[in-house]
């Protein structure tokens, strides 16, 4: 069925999945992660499913002990995964061993705290904490599934026909699941070269899940949040060094009293000396709002705005990742290993995966709208302006707060309406049906109660974009967004800085407006 929806191209659907399918389904994701997560630190308070309850692991202080282990082995697996992640703006250590912690620090965390569970003490029972448990590969439980396509000779017909409702079920699962996992992957603000690839992926799925189907192994896809995790992990663009280096080009015109072109000039010539990429054309599409930014100061701004290079150049890099096909490959071998080291599998703690579990769900939250918007309700409204002061998406900035309160309770109910269909036995395989009624929900219901550039700011898709559009806000509808705080000092300016740095929805540096004008 999957090579059919490939032949028959319904993956243009995709670009109906706007960025609210994207965020709910990342989001369920997570959730789903995170849950897993708990239940398993949970479980190891309690014997395993199978498991003797007259062994001396099973006993009611060793269980206690396990499970306490597992809380501190989880949440040490979370938090210093999570620690590794700004390893490159560490102080302390060379620059290779920054960057290595920064690239292989989940891994290394899983090692470090596989070996910590070996400190325990001798009289601690064997069993705790508890390890994972793997049959090995000459063991009967890893063999059974060898004889799949034998049996399949001895299923009745009528077994085969029937089996058309639910592999239509998992289709439509595999569907949905594998194209958002790559259209998240390869969204704009990643600025890849090479063109998608949606119907062939599908054709390609197709034929290994049958194949998988055959042998009586389990087929894989993309999946979230590692799709896109992959493809932020392949960014090649040496960003400090190239910031460091244009900052000091501009400081340097700005003493000799260069033109604000000649500065730029200078500017690209540091991009380009430092790129990987030989390009030039693509250097300066790349760089174009670092030079709508630099060229409003030639236009005249009666010094309202002010090109500062130290804080303004990082909102202005773009992203370089390297396309290429070696690191899939790698993975890939890298998941046939574990087949051959199943003894060394055995020796990792289940705690530790639970907390690797966390991690994943934590770590897909960075860059989520649909997060920092819940987060944004629990604002007070006196201390919002400070999230104009950081990074911020353009809705911050033209979209009333209203708007954004209704647009994310919005989204928050149909994300439990989606959580819930997960926990219903055996229809929960239905979970993209709700995803995929969001699009008419999108295109047809959502206008009805958003003005459509509110809309367009808070969801835009493909299908609305106006490219060019100018988006010109007065003072009076910064107030009104109920973000904003005017502070009275001396002449009774209002002292707001405000940047946007979100790619391809329009770039805006704005500051030291004046209520008077």
């Amino acid at each position: 069925m999957l090579v059919l929806l490939a032949i028959f191209n319904a993956c243009v659907i995709i670009n109906r999945f706007t960025r609210i399918a994207g965020e709910l389904f990342g989001m369920l994701i997570t959730v789903l992660f995170l849950q897993e997560a708990i239940k398993g630190v949970v479980s190891e308070f309690h014997m395993p499913e199978g498991g003797e309850s007259h062994g001396e692991t099973h006993q009611f202080h060793w269980l206690y002990t396990n499970g306490l282990l597992a809380v501190i082995f989880s949440f040490g697996v979370l938090y210093t995964s999570l620690m590794t992640r700004n390893a490159r703006s560490w102080r302390y250590g060379t620059g290779w061993l920054r960057s290595l912690i920064a690239d292989y620090g989940v891994p290394l965390m899983v090692l470090v705290w596989t070996a910590l569970s070996y400190t325990v003490p001798r009289k601690v029972d064997s069993g705790v904490p508890r390890r994972l448990n793997c049959p090995l590969l000459w063991e009967p439980e890893s063999l059974y599934h060898w004889t799949v396509v034998k049996d399949m000779g001895r299923v009745p017909p009528l077994y085969i026909f029937a089996a058309i409702i639910p592999a239509s079920m998992i289709a439509g699962l595999y569907f949905f699941d594998h194209s958002v996992a790559s259209q998240l992957a390869q969204q704009k603000e990643f600025n890849l070269k090479k063109p998608s690839a949606y119907h062939w992926d599908i054709l390609i799925l197709g034929i290994t899940t049958f194949v998988c189907g055959l042998l009586g192994l389990p087929p894989s896809n993309g999946v979230l949040p590692q799709s896109p995790m992959h493809t932020k992990s392949l960014a090649v663009l040496n960003k400090q060094m190239i910031r460091k280096k244009m900052v000091k080009s501009v400081k340097e015109g700005m003493k000799q009293k260069a033109s604000q072109s000649e500065i730029y000039g200078r500017m690209e010539a540091v991009f380009i000396e430092l790129d990987a990429s030989p390009a030039h054309d693509s250097a300066d599409k790349e760089l174009r709002n670092l030079k709508e930014a630099m060229m409003k100061d030639d236009g005249g701004n009666n010094g309202n705005e002010k090109f500062d290079p130290e804080k303004h150049i990082d909102a202005y890099l773009p992203v370089r990742v390297n396309e290429q096909r070696m690191s899939n490959l790698l993975q890939s071998i890298l998941v046939a290993i574990p087949m051959f080291i199943v003894p060394v599998i055995r020796m990792i703690p289940t705690s530790v995966l639970w907390g690797y579990f966390a991690y994943m769900a934590i770590d897909s939250l960075e860059g989520c709208q649909f997060w920092e918007r819940i987060l944004l309700l629990f604002i007070t409204p006196s201390r919002r302006y400070k999230v104009l002061e950081t990074l911020h998406a353009s809705y911050l900035e033209l979209v009333p707060f209203k708007a954004i309160l209704l647009f994310t309770l919005f989204q928050i109910a149909y994300f439990i309406i989606c959580f819930g269909v997960t926990w219903i036995p055996i229809a929960g395989i239905l979970f993209p049906v709700p995803f995929f009624l969001l699009i008419s929900i999108r295109q047809h219901v959502l206008p009805k109660f958003f003005q459509p550039e509110h809309l367009q700011e808070l969801d835009a898709a493909e299908y609305e974009e106006i490219i060019g559009t100018p988006r010109k806000v007065s003072l009076q509808v910064h107030l009104s967004i109920g973000l904003f705080r005017v502070s009275t000092i001396g002449d009774t300016k209002a002292t707001y800085a405000c940047m946007h740095v979100c790619r391809n929805e329009g770039k805006r540096v704005g500051s030291g407006l004046d209520p008077s004008k």
